[in-house]
């Protein structure tokens, strides 16, 4: 079988203006997983995807400088792009608290994100949740149908698209999604495999790697 390892970007800045962007920790987080990755049997990757955001690029980046492999030219799917957490509060509360503030932040985000899934106001946003659910879920049967003879696929991506390809493979409900979101560790690892039309999940947010490196790297925002 072939195996998908779907890698949630490292933690991103809330003290700039642009939240697309790691922090300190975020960049580190990567390298800690590449060398994880790098001094322990893994597989070399055959094919290496990420999103289009600069998180996935500079976790990408960090983790195969990390992992010393610089052979591998990525294909960039906007697919696997999250979702924009910033209009899913604006529709829900235009005076949400500054992103800087993770912890204000926090506290009005599971309502904004239940409205969102609601699907009583899809025509106020202009990715609904089921558009989103349909794009990530389409980017991910593209990369099987043209994975060839690959056998390990990495994919550099985010937490809520994660989790709705986790949703799709084992048939959560919305609300468990949304937990699955909000537990997805920055540069964790989920497993995939298939074969054929066959389609299963090994192992899901793996952040051994950081529970190693000291629990200060445990990050989900």
């Amino acid at each position: 079988m072939a195996a998908i390892y779907l890698i949630r970007h490292g933690q991103a800045s809330f003290d700039i203006a642009d939240y697309d962007h790691l922090s300190e920790k975020g960049f580190k987080q990567a390298e800690i997983l590449g060398k994880y990755w790098r001094d322990l049997p893994h597989p070399a990757p055959d094919k290496v995807y990420r999103g289009g955001m600069l998180r996935h690029q500079q976790t990408m980046d960090n983790f195969l400088n990390a992992l010393e492999s610089t052979a591998h030219s990525p294909i960039i799917h906007p697919g696997f792009n999250e979702y924009d957490h910033v209009e899913v509060l604006n529709r829900h509360r235009p005076d949400w608290p500054d992103i800087s503030n993770p912890a204000k932040l926090g506290q009005i985000f599971e309502g904004a994100f239940r409205r969102w899934q609601s699907g009583e106001y899809d025509a106020e946003y202009d990715e609904s949740w089921p558009q989103f659910k349909r794009r990530c879920v389409n980017a991910l049967e593209e990369l099987i149908q043209q994975a060839g003879d690959a056998k390990t696929l990495l994919v550099f991506t985010s937490g809520g698209t994660i989790s709705v390809m986790l949703q799709h493979i084992l048939e959560l409900s919305d609300q468990h999604t949304m937990r699955f979101n909000q537990q997805i560790r920055n540069a964790s690892v989920s497993k995939l495999l298939f074969s054929g039309e066959r389609l299963g999940v090994d192992y899901i947010n793996n952040f051994s790697h950081l529970e190693q490196a000291g629990t200060e790297w445990e990050t989900t925002i």
